[in-house]
């Protein structure tokens, strides 16, 4: 897969990854229209976000093998909503390290009754939810800022770019493996295409148009922004949803 087109996964049911520049690869699942992301390189698989239980975690572990023959190494969470993170426990019985900005450990182990109930009032079954949140795996590499990762020959950065969505937003830069290849961004839900962002208790509105200005800084552009929801966006829609937030939040720079 390290050029992989928009393929159907063998056994998936019908999933297509759809193809972001060499080695890099998204898919949008059916619940919630929640992105997961696939990085691959010489020596390692990045996923961002594992989708929202386990069996659906498990169903894009099996379909990552399927198109690139190997496991996930490297797993990053772009920030702690259930429909991000109750997948990952499906990738960390097979050996894959979970990166997330350092923050949000604690909140993984001290507010899984609410975690559980938000999956419920969001269509996640009950108990699939009870299961996925029971699961739940400690953070193995916390990201104090920024964090440097080398997968063989295809270098990704994982950078907190500030808080917006929640306080503690990850976003995986995707740098072109040549002059020719864009950039790719994944941009969690500090930016959605397919609604307007969801702005829950644990945003920090007023911090939030500054921090896409600084997740365009890191992609220019020429990038391909991927939201946590929705098609792939370009610079233009970032700077029009970081208007729009700044309108909506009284917020701006």
């Amino acid at each position: 897969m390290d050029s992989v087109e928009s393929a159907q996964a063998p056994g998936a049911g019908g999933s297509v990854w759809e193809h972001l520049a060499p080695g890099v690869a998204r898919r949008r699942l059916p619940h919630l229209d929640v992105t997961v992301g696939l990085v691959v390189g010489a020596d390692g698989v990045l996923l961002i976000d594992t989708g929202s239980t386990l069996r659906e975690g498990a169903e894009l572990r099996q379909q990552v093998v399927a198109l690139t023959g190997r496991e996930v190494t490297h797993v990053v969470l772009t920030h702690g909503h259930f429909d991000h993170v109750l997948g990952a426990a499906a990738f960390t019985q097979a050996g894959a390290e979970v990166y997330a900005q350092v923050s949000l450990d604690g909140r993984l182990r001290h507010e899984r009754d609410a975690l559980r109930e938000t999956a419920v009032r969001h269509g996640t079954d009950p108990a699939e939810a009870a299961e996925a949140v029971r699961a739940l795996v400690p953070v193995d590499r916390p990201v104090d800022g920024e964090l440097a990762l080398d997968l063989g020959e295809r270098p990704v950065r994982l950078v907190h770019p500030g808080a917006g969505h929640t306080g503690h937003d990850l976003v995986v830069v995707v740098p072109g493996a040549s002059a020719s290849d864009p950039t790719v961004v994944f941009c969690g839900d500090l930016v959605e295409e397919s609604g307007q962002p969801q702005a829950d208790e644990d945003a920090v509105p007023g911090a939030w148009p500054a921090t896409v200005d600084a997740v365009l800084a890191l992609g220019g552009e020429t990038a391909r922004y991927v939201p946590g929801h929705g098609a792939v966006v370009d610079a233009r829609f970032l700077r029009t949803q970081r208007d729009a937030l700044a309108e909506r939040f009284g917020a701006g720079g």
